[in-house]
């Protein structure tokens, strides 16, 4: 008797790809924050995620200013109005920018032009978490190429948007963060079916 292949692919439509990207930017978000030292290690506590232990912060004013502005990432996203987050790290005394961790999205092909309603891929959810993993592993694993930050640092997140968003309550435009000197790292990407996001670090070379 023949056996039956079962499909394991899931549907996944802008929505649940926006929901998708904007967990991974939460934990990718938290563990640079861990693994360059931002915050004290005490603050963080361990999660379980894409089969990995990935250190959050503990610290409520953290959490709630990553809630904010990835709320609002995830609704852009699903807007089809959203081209790149850059996490920036700068010194916290001179402003100078050290980091600039740049998540970029990309429509794949065929879901430019559909309306949301529209737009359904198909891709099994086992296989994106094990790309998303493989991204925040090289995350964790790319401190030991990076230049040591051993001065006060804080971040801040960049939103690159179409000109036809508004600016939310609380919000600020401002100009691209940009590191003279710099070298970029880049890490494997991933795709959700409807996007793909790339990974990739710039930092200062001579601290």
């Amino acid at each position: 008797m023949a056996g039956i292949k079962q499909d394991t692919k899931s549907a996944i439509t802008l929505r649940g790809s926006a929901d998708i990207i904007s967990e991974f930017l939460d934990y990718g978000v938290n563990s640079i924050l861990f693994q360059r030292g931002i915050y004290p290690s005490d603050t963080f506590s361990a999660e379980q995620k894409y089969g990995l232990t990935i250190l959050k912060s503990a610290d409520d004013k953290v959490q709630s200013f990553l809630q904010n502005v990835l709320d609002q990432t995830k609704e852009w996203i699903a807007s089809k109005k959203i081209q790149k987050i850059t996490m920036v790290i700068c010194n916290a005394d001179t402003k100078d920018v050290l980091e600039c961790w740049d998540f970029k999205l990309q429509l794949e092909k065929g879901s430019e032009q559909e309306n949301e309603a529209e737009i359904v891929g198909h891709k099994d959810l086992r296989v994106i978490q094990s790309e998303i993993r493989d991204v925040i592993r090289q995350i964790t694993g790319c401190v030991t190429f990076l230049p040591l930050l051993d001065c006060p640092c804080s971040f801040d997140l960049q939103v690159y948007t179409d000109t036809t968003c508004d600016v939310p309550e609380g919000w600020e435009e401002s100009a691209p963060k940009l590191i003279d000197n710099c070298q970029e790292l880049k890490m494997r990407s991933f795709s959700t079916s409807v996007h793909t996001v790339e990974t990739a670090v710039c930092y200062k070379l001579n601290l």
